[in-house]
C-alpha cells in the first residue's frame, strides 16, 4: 500500500470516527429538546392553574374585605337605630354581634385569601423564572443541533471524498493504465517488426528494378537541366 493509500486510509477512519461521535449527541440532543418541550408544556399548564388559583382566592379576597365593610356598616346601622328609637335595643344588640361575627369570619377569610395569594404569587414567580430557562434552553440546544448537523454533512462528504480518494488503487484504474500502456508499446513493436519482415522479404527482382527506376529517374532529371540550359 502506499503511503498516499495510508494517508487516505487514515483520513477514511477519522470521517467514520468523527461521523459515528456526532451521530449520538445529535439524537441526543433531539431527545433532550423533546423532553424540554414536555416540561415546558407541563410548567406553562401549571402555570395557568396557578395563575387560576391566584384569580379565585383574590376574588376571594375582594369579596371578604366587601363583607368586613358591608357587616360592619350594618352593624353600626343597627346601633343607631336602636339609639334613634327605630327598634329595639336588646334586638339591635343581638343583631349587630351576629353582624360583627360575619365581620370576624370576612376577615379570617380575607387573611387565609391573602397568604394565599401571597403565596401563589411566589409559586407564579417561580414557575415563570423556570419557563423562561427552559425556553432559553431550548433556543440554546436548538442553535448547537443546527451547528451539529451541519458538522455532520460536511463529515458526510468528507467521508464519502476520502473513500472515493483511498479507493483508487482498489478500483484498478491505475492497473488498468499501466497494461495498457504495456499493450500499446506492444502493438508499436510487433507493428514495427512486421515492417521489418517486409522489407527483407523483397525479391532480387524486386530490388533490381527498384534501383533501375531510381536511375531512369535521375537520367530524365539530369536530360531535363541540360535541355533548360540550351533553351530548348
Amino acid at each position: 500500500m502506499s503511503i498516499f493509500s495510508r494517508l487516505f486510509k487514515i483520513g477514511q477512519s477519522e470521517a467514520h470516527n468523527l461521523v459515528d461521535k456526532l451521530e449520538d449527541p445529535i439524537r441526543l440532543t433531539e431527545q433532550g429538546i423533546r423532553d424540554l418541550r414536555g416540561d415546558l408544556d407541563e410548567s406553562l399548564k401549571a402555570l395557568a392553574e396557578v395563575k387560576a388559583m391566584r384569580i379565585r382566592s383574590n376574588a376571594e379576597l375582594s369579596k371578604s374585605k366587601f363583607q368586613i365593610s358591608d357587616f360592619e356598616k350594618k352593624a353600626m346601622t343597627l346601633l343607631n337605630n336602636a339609639k334613634e328609637g327605630k327598634m329595639d335595643a336588646t334586638e339591635a344588640d343581638r343583631l349587630a354581634t351576629e353582624a360583627l361575627k360575619r365581620v370576624g369570619q370576612a376577615k379570617e377569610n380575607a387573611s387565609r385569601a391573602q397568604m394565599e395569594v401571597q403565596k401563589f404569587d411566589t409559586s407564579i414567580s417561580q414557575l415563570e423564572s423556570n419557563i423562561n430557562q427552559i425556553k432559553s434552553n431550548v433556543t440554546k440546544y436548538e442553535n448547537e443541533l443546527k451547528t451539529l448537523k451541519a458538522r455532520m454533512k460536511v463529515s458526510k462528504a468528507t467521508k464519502k471524498i476520502n473513500k472515493q480518494l483511498a479507493q483508487v488503487d482498489s478500483t484498478g484504474t491505475i492497473s488498468m493504465l499501466e497494461k495498457m500502456k504495456d499493450k500499446v508499446a506492444e502493438e508499436e513493436a510487433l507493428a514495427e517488426a512486421y515492417g521489418d519482415i517486409a522489407e527483407s522479404s523483397k525479391s532480387i527482382d524486386d530490388e533490381i528494378n527498384s534501383a533501375l527506376d531510381n536511375v531512369d529517374a535521375d537520367s530524365s532529371d539530369a536530360l531535363a537541366d541540360l535541355k533548360k540550359k540550351m533553351g530548348l
